[in-house]
């Protein structure tokens, strides 16, 4: 057994390695939720994002087993089973004997689901959300246990059982129901049939999650794995050299040095993957502050360019339905100055003038216009004070972040400085000013 003693302990090692890398990841995951700020979704720009409101959807789906409205559903059915197995064994003394044990299970018998786009919907509105190839934590909304006496055994269960059952069936379903609160972790991209953004699917994206848990629970979920990742890989690395040195009578007190050595290697690992992933965290969260300046330049140029442009298309159509409007006034009074019986080619002149103008310009819409840059305006105004909130929340959590021990130590090794937040006096560029002629 001596020959084999590096295995055992080496492959502990492995085992304990493979779960500090699982903390690491949790750990990342954990700190990727905490340096998200919540979007409105308004305020959705092109990239990850995190939302939260209610699911919602034009028509719901119905769920299967608790036919409640839903965005996303899926159960099944379990029958439970049992069985007596006859085994043969050698006893400590040579002899063969057998014996009988008793075996027990669940076996899911039928299953099945739906699901299809749906949106978060807020105080602000509503973003269409794809969720195919997402991480689901749907709620448990329908689970019973039942016998064949219970109607639900065959009405939402299979005719056919399954060897040795007991008759007993378990039917379970999961779903986000319509107007429940989920949390929304995802890339946004632009829909191909409107100018609208969506949450889908993306290969690059660091993660895609849809909750119906909070995001206080989703982050508690992460820094319970991180922990219980990171006490299994001690137990592991340190627990097989301990159970191969017992195996080998080794006295344990000899080998005390070598079961720390063991544990300051695997604490180095750990420290050194903390490390890289707390840079790296502060890294993304500072490239976030920078796009969230962006959206806000971004913003900003957009009201620059779209409100001259839209005070001189009102203008214009000012002026052109005035102009029209000149034109039909004067043909009315030549129709009415015509004499009663000598309407002849006059009549017909004029009303071929006004049947023209009407096919040219059926209506004239000039307070339309109007409203349509009254909106415009205020939905730029949103756009910058959605994007001046968003840049100032990323911002104050990349600012308390750097601050904050033991971040604090890696943002001063990367070099990493606070960044000043906008204020309304200092951030915008000039106002664009406009009047309208009388």
């Amino acid at each position: 057994m001596e020959n084999a003693v590096p295995f055992i302990p080496w492959l502990g090692g492995l085992l304990g390695f493979l779960c500090t890398i699982a903390a690491l990841r949790a750990n990342r995951k954990k700190r990727l939720i905490e340096n998200l700020p919540t979007s409105k979704t308004t305020g959705v720009f092109i990239g990850l994002v995190e939302l939260k409101g209610t699911a919602e959807s034009e028509a719901p789906l119905v769920s299967f087993l608790a036919v409640q409205p839903t965005v996303n559903y899926a159960w099944r059915v379990e029958e439970h089973w049992q069985r007596t197995v006859t085994e043969t064994y050698t006893d400590s003394k040579g002899d063969t004997k057998t014996r009988t044990r008793t075996e027990s299970g669940w076996t899911t018998v039928a299953s099945g689901g739906q699901a299809q786009p749906f949106y978060v919907k807020d105080d602000a509105g509503a973003v269409l959300v794809r969720p195919e190839g997402a991480k689901l934590e749907p709620a448990r909304i329908f689970s019973e246990y039942c016998g064949m006496s219970d109607p639900l055994y065959y009405e939402k269960g299979p005719a056919n059982s399954v060897s040795n059952s007991t008759h007993r069936r378990h039917f379970i379903e999961n779903a986000i129901r319509l107007h429940e609160p989920i949390y929304v972790v995802g890339k946004a991209r632009e829909r191909q049939e409107i100018v609208a953004p969506e949450i889908a699917k993306d290969e690059t994206a660091a993660m895609f999650l849809i909750s119906t848990k909070s995001e206080e629970q989703v982050t508690s979920g992460y820094r319970t794995a991180t922990w219980l990742w990171s006490i299994a890989a001690l137990i592991l690395s340190v627990g097989f050299f301990v159970g191969w040195d017992a195996a080998n009578h080794r006295p344990p007190e000899n080998r005390i040095p070598i079961y720390f050595a063991v544990a300051g290697v695997l604490a180095a690992i750990w420290s050194i993957g903390w490390v890289w992933t707390v840079f790296n965290s502060l890294i993304d969260l500072r490239n976030r502050v920078r796009q969230g300046w962006a959206q806000v330049d971004i913003q900003l140029k957009r009201r620059h360019d779209l409100i001259p442009t839209l005070v001189n298309i009102v203008k214009g159509l000012k002026d052109h339905e005035r102009t029209v409007q000149t034109e039909v006034t004067h043909i009315r009074s030549q129709l009415n100055a015509t004499e009663p019986g000598k309407q002849g080619d006059d009549f017909h002149g004029v009303a071929h003038s006004l049947i023209a103008i009407q096919e040219n310009y059926p209506e004239l819409k000039t307070n339309e216009q109007f409203q349509s840059l009254q909106n415009n305006l205020s939905d730029t105004e949103n756009r910058i004070a959605l994007a001046r909130d968003y840049f100032n929340t990323i911002a104050t959590q990349y600012n308390t972040r750097i601050e904050q021990v033991p971040d604090r130590f890696v943002a001063q090794l990367g070099g990493l400085k606070p960044r000043a937040l906008l204020n309304a006096e200092d951030f915008e560029r000039k106002s664009v000013k406009f009047s309208f002629a009388e």
